[in-house]
């Protein structure tokens, strides 16, 4: 009974914590260029409730001009104000500061539409709060700001991380892991191109709810241990037909920042790398775990903890499937 209540205790400390693992976003900055000097700026953070947002602020150069009032909403866990500016120059060589960032362990990505199309793209970080507004933006600078927006996104994409983790249980040697991972892979690529695209659109709730789905389902297999199943004899199918959906997951990310127009494929490919990129790093550092608890002894072998971990994985995104499927239901 005691094991049974640390379980359940763990599951549930678990499951307030990660509730929300889709719900760790930067919050961002849009300025789309209306003519010679003018932008339509929209600036959105998060925040809960109607009256608690995010202590962030823009700041522009001091000569830069307020043509409208500003309107100002919380809606859907955020907060955002959209106004007009006007600059000569269309702010060409000026500085955004990202006033209050400097204090926070959050980050801002900033996009910037130009009237020729082209689009000046970047992540302000703490210790980087500012960024110069240039006359156009280089293939090197997307490429370095989507390959971050991917490694980041798949590292605090928590749910994604223990889907990978169930997984690596289920494929157990090292060319079944290899195996099942690509097929993962491969698959969340494609459906993450279509989506990005606009070629496929899926409504985002329901495809949260059975990424939650896909790692309950991961879980049981775990819990009920090796058996002559779909998930245990071909792990790749599994993780290839789900990583499908989780495609559709990282694509309502991108979807939120945007694309650069004019870099369209460079974009997309570079987010899809920087996925990879996080993918891999968690993948290996979870293979190292397990081969360091390999190496303490008989008494702690990683089969140990492959029931507890099953019942707190099961039990997280048990709560994640209810929660995510009455945010569409009701």
């Amino acid at each position: 009974m005691k094991t049974i209540g640390w379980y359940l205790g763990l599951s549930m400390w678990l499951s307030a914590s990660l509730s929300h693992a889709h719900e760790v976003r930067p919050s961002y900055l849009e300025l789309i260029q209306q003519n010679e000097n003018s932008y339509r700026v929209m600036w959105k953070v998060p925040a809960r409730g109607n009256d608690m947002r995010l202590g962030l602020y823009v700041k522009f150069a001091d000569d830069v001009e307020i043509l409208t009032e500003p309107v100002e909403r919380f809606s859907g866990g955020s907060y955002s104000k959209r106004w007009t500016i006007s600059h000569p120059g269309a702010l060409v060589n000026t500085r955004i500061v990202i006033e209050g960032l400097q204090s926070t362990f959050t980050e801002v990505l900033v996009r910037i539409e130009r009237l020729d199309g082209s689009v000046q793209v970047a992540r302000l970080m703490p210790d980087q709060p500012s960024l110069k507004v240039e006359a156009s933006s280089t293939v090197w600078q997307i490429l370095k700001t989507y390959t971050g927006l991917g490694i980041k996104h798949i590292l605090m994409g928590v749910d994604h991380l223990l889907f990978l983790v169930c997984l690596l249980f289920i494929a157990g040697s090292t060319r079944r892991i290899v195996i099942t991972v690509t097929g993962f892979t491969l698959a969340h690529s494609v459906t993450l191109a279509l989506s990005a695209l606009g070629i496929v659109k899926l409504a985002i709730g329901p495809v949260e709810a059975i990424i939650a789905l896909s790692i309950v389902f991961l879980a049981t297999e775990i819990a009920k241990g090796q058996r002559d199943t779909l998930a245990w004899k071909y792990p790749v199918l599994v993780s290839a037909s789900f990583g499908l959906l989780h495609g559709f997951g990282f694509a309502a990310v991108l979807n939120e920042i945007g694309l650069p127009q004019t870099e369209l494929a460079a974009g997309l490919l570079f987010f899809n790398i920087g996925v990879e990129i996080g993918q891999l790093i968690f993948v290996l550092a979870v293979i190292l775990v397990i081969k360091a608890l390999a190496r303490l002894g008989p008494d702690i072998q990683p089969a140990h903890f492959q029931n507890p971990a099953a019942y707190c994985v099961g039990a997280v995104a048990s709560f994640w499937l209810l929660e995510r499927s009455a945010g569409f239901l009701f």
